[in-house]
């Protein structure tokens, strides 16, 4: 079975660690490299049994910690045209272990196949990621998006465990302190999912058998993981799914993000 931890979720940073027997993968890597080091230490491992890092979108929360990482690690870095190209304009060190992709792709790590989707940020790209190991186990990233297309639905149908955005209370962020600008930018269809629009996401997952969820990327200043974590609960419950089992990702240190193998035996 595939095992995930959240190392660290939010705007100050994001990184997901992936293990499946000795495979051993990141999504992304934001904060800085030493970050990233002291949160797979926490977990039991480190960079050296990296086998590669997948990136979902160039924005500096997702990747900061890349150019240390390749300078010190010869790490293939998995990643689209566009955010390639985007990071290729400050990056020094990136490019020699960049492996590029068409936007959609798929790609083999070890036990696990990754396959690309496209998610709707303000981004020059972004990806979500359906992760399916060799013995059938599944997990799906869909973080940063504005709001839920059918394509994102259809990735993540299925996957035992899911990874998904629950960034703002809305009624927060109206009458919040962030200036009208950024408020609309978070609002817009290529902006951030808020509570309410993660909540209509997992029920309709669960529905075609996600059983595990974790809130991830949770704004500190539009959010509280109480908000985000009662929001999508009490949907879930409502819709029938009172055994599905619901995390929440923290801004600063692992979170295990997958249900054990025993877990899907409750349903």
């Amino acid at each position: 079975m595939i095992t995930a931890y959240t190392l660290f979720s939010g705007s100050g940073g994001n990184c997901i660690y992936v293990k499946h027997g000795k495979t051993e993968i990141l999504i992304d890597a934001g904060k800085s490299a030493l970050s990233v080091e002291k949160s797979l230490a926490s977990v039991g491992t480190s960079m050296e049994n990296i086998s590669a890092i997948f990136v979902t979108h160039e924005h500096s929360d997702h990747i900061s910690a890349l150019e240390i990482i390749s300078k010190k690690y010869s790490v293939p870095i998995h990643i689209t045209s566009p955010s390639l190209d985007f990071i290729s304009r400050s990056s020094k060190y990136i490019q020699k272990n960049a492996v590029e992709h068409c936007v959609k792709y798929e790609q083999n790590a070890g036990s696990l196949h990754l396959s690309s989707f496209v998610i709707p940020h303000d981004s020059v790209q972004n990806v979500g990621y359906r992760i399916t190991s060799d013995d059938g186990d599944t997990l799906g990233i869909a973080t940063d998006m504005g709001h839920v297309t059918d394509e994102i639905k259809e990735s993540l149908f299925g996957c035992r465990n899911v990874i998904v955005e629950s960034n703002h209370d809305k009624d927060m962020l109206i009458f919040g302190k962030y200036p009208d600008f950024l408020k609309s930018r978070i609002l817009s269809e290529n902006g951030h999912l808020s509570n309410e629009d993660c909540s209509s996401l997992v029920c309709t997952l669960a529905d075609k058998g996600t059983i595990n969820f974790t809130l991830a990327h949770l704004s500190r200043e539009n959010n509280t993981p109480e908000a985000a974590f009662f929001t999508s609960r009490n949907a879930l419950d409502k819709c029938g799914f009172k055994n599905v089992y619901l995390g929440v990702a923290s801004p600063c240190c692992a979170v295990i993000a997958t249900a054990p193998a025993a877990y899907d035996k409750v349903i």
